[in-house]
């Protein structure tokens, strides 16, 4: 049984995560976590979880286009902050948190690909049969 998703679920499961974020991050008083994680904290584990999610659903993108992409959006959340007027205040820390899980999420892919890729046996060069 492979435990990989479909890059339309994936597809699917990303845009629903990406309008919760995009909405929790925008209200004037978001919910809090369980175990009291610090504003910094959240944002990380939100875009590790949208990383997570946008690697099966576009598995052919290139990780610098998942990073910008991402990085993007992080962007914009700020400045809906900024534009909100209720309270919000956009961070520049935010964002760079929202970034380095994006970066470490893909290089965590990365890391599981080569270590695939290193346990398959080699495979028969058809030229070396000549």
């Amino acid at each position: 049984m492979s435990l990989t998703l479909q890059p339309a679920i994936a597809r699917l499961a990303f845009f629903i995560a990406a309008v919760a974020v995009l909405v929790i991050a925008n209200l004037p008083d978001p919910p809090q976590l369980p175990g009291e994680l610090s504003d910094k904290q959240q944002h990380f584990l939100a875009f590790a979880v949208l990383t997570l999610l946008a690697r099966p659903a576009w598995p052919t993108a290139a990780a610098w286009e998942l990073l910008i992409s991402l990085g993007a959006f992080g962007a914009l959340i700020e400045f809906a902050q900024a534009g909100a007027g209720y309270g919000r205040d956009p961070s520049l820390a935010d964002w760079l948190a929202d970034c380095l899980a994006v970066v470490l999420v893909l290089a965590l892919f990365f890391a599981i690909r080569l270590v695939i890729r290193r346990g398959k046996p080699a495979e028969a060069d058809p030229d070396s049969q000549r």
